[in-house]
C-alpha cells in the first residue's frame, strides 16, 4: 500500500469547509497545511466541536454498526491479502518492495509511513518491556523511507511473537480505527454518503494514506469535489462516487508495482456494489479483486 500518514496527533475528521466544496476554503490543496486537517474537531469552541460530534453521533451507525465493520474489514483482507479472514492477518508481516519498508499486521502498518511506530509507540506506552520496543529507535530512523536499518535481523520474529498476544492484536485494532476507520466514516457521514459510500471512504483511506498531496485520500477527495457536489451539498451520490472512483483509480494506474496497479478493487467490487444501486451493503454480497471471487452470505 502506497500512502502517507500525517505525523503528531490522530486524524478526527475533515469537513468541507477545510478542504473545498460548498462555500469553504477554496485554495488549492497543496496550499493547506498539514496542521488544518490533523484535527479540525478541535476548534477551540467547546460549543461547536461538542454540536459536531453530536450531530455525527445522531446519524445511523452506517459502516460503524458492527456487522457493516465486520464486512468491511472481509471486504478489505479480500483487496489486500485475497482472503476474507481478516484476522489471521494480526501476525504477517513482509516488505512489498512498493517503497513503504515492511508491511505488517490487521490492516498493513508500514515502517517508512508512520503508521507503524505510532502503533509501537502507543502499544509501549502501555505495555513497556513488550518484544517490539527495543526496535522503536530504529523505527524512528526508517520512517519515511524503505530501508531495513535497524530492524534486521529479528524485528519479523518479535512482531510475529507480540501478534500472539491479545493486548497487540487490540492495539492493532485501535490505532486502525483511529487513523483510518473513523476520521473516513465520520467525513463520510458529514459528506451525506451512505454506507457504501462510507466503506468507499475508508478503503481509499487506507490504501493511499490520509496524505494531502494528489495521491494521498484528501488529494483524491479534493479533485472529486472539484467535479461533483457531495450529497450534503446537494449533489447526487452515485455521480459522486463515481467521480471519487474515478480519482482514486487513476492514482492506482500509476502505481509502482503491477499489483497496486490492480484496480479490482473498485471495478469489480465498489463499482459495481454502486451500480447495482447496493448503497447499505446488502448481503449476500459478491465480488471479485485479482481475479478471485469472494461471497459473504452471512455474518
Amino acid at each position: 500500500m502506497t500512502r502517507f500518514v500525517l505525523i503528531g496527533a490522530p486524524i478526527a475528521l475533515v469537513v468541507s469547509v477545510v478542504l473545498g466544496g460548498g462555500d469553504g476554503d477554496e485554495r488549492p490543496i497543496e496550499d493547506l497545511a498539514q496542521s488544518e486537517v490533523e484535527n479540525p474537531l478541535k476548534t477551540g469552541d467547546r460549543k461547536k466541536e461538542k454540536a459536531l460530534k453530536d450531530e455525527i453521533a445522531s446519524m445511523p451507525a452506517g459502516l460503524a454498526a458492527p456487522d457493516k465493520k465486520e464486512l468491511a474489514a472481509r471486504l478489505i483482507a479480500s483487496a489486500d491479502n485475497s482472503t476474507l479472514d481478516w484476522r489471521g492477518q494480526y501476525d504477517d508481516i513482509e516488505d512489498l518492495g512498493d517503497g513503504n519498508g515492511y508491511t505488517a499486521g490487521v490492516i498493513g502498518f508500514c515502517s517508512g509511513t508512520n503508521d507503524m511506530l505510532q502503533l509501537v509507540e502507543h502499544y509501549t506506552e502501555e505495555h513497556p518491556g513488550n518484544p517490539l520496543a527495543p526496535f522503536l529507535p530504529a523505527l524512528r530512523e526508517v520512517d519515511g523511507s524503505d530501508s531495513h536499518e535497524g530492524l534486521d535481523p529479528g524485528f519479523t520474529e518479535a512482531w510475529k511473537k507480540a501478534s500472539k498476544l491479545p493486548e497487540f492484536r487490540a492495539a492493532q485494532d485501535e490505532i486502525r480505527d483511529r487513523i483510518y476507520f473513523d476520521p473516513a466514516v465520520d467525513l463520510a457521514k458529514m459528506d451525506g454518503l451512505s454506507t457504501l459510500g462510507q466503506f468507499v471512504y475508508y478503503d481509499a483511506m487506507v490504501l493511499h494514506g490520509p496524505g494531502l498531496s494528489s495521491d494521498g485520500f484528501y488529494g483524491i477527495r479534493h479533485a472529486a469535489l472539484k467535479a461533483v457536489k457531495t450529497p450534503s451539498e446537494g449533489g447526487d451520490e452515485k455521480k459522486y462516487l463515481d467521480a471519487f472512483l474515478d480519482a482514486s483509480r487513476e492514482i492506482m494506474k500509476n502505481a509502482r508495482s503491477e499489483r497496486e496497479r490492480d484496480t479490482s478493487r473498485i471495478d469489480t467490487a465498489q463499482r459495481e456494489f454502486l451500480r447495482a444501486g447496493n448503497t447499505e451493503l446488502r448481503l449476500p454480497l459478491v465480488w471479485r479483486t485479482y481475479g478471485e471471487s469472494f461471497r459473504v452470505e452471512r455474518l
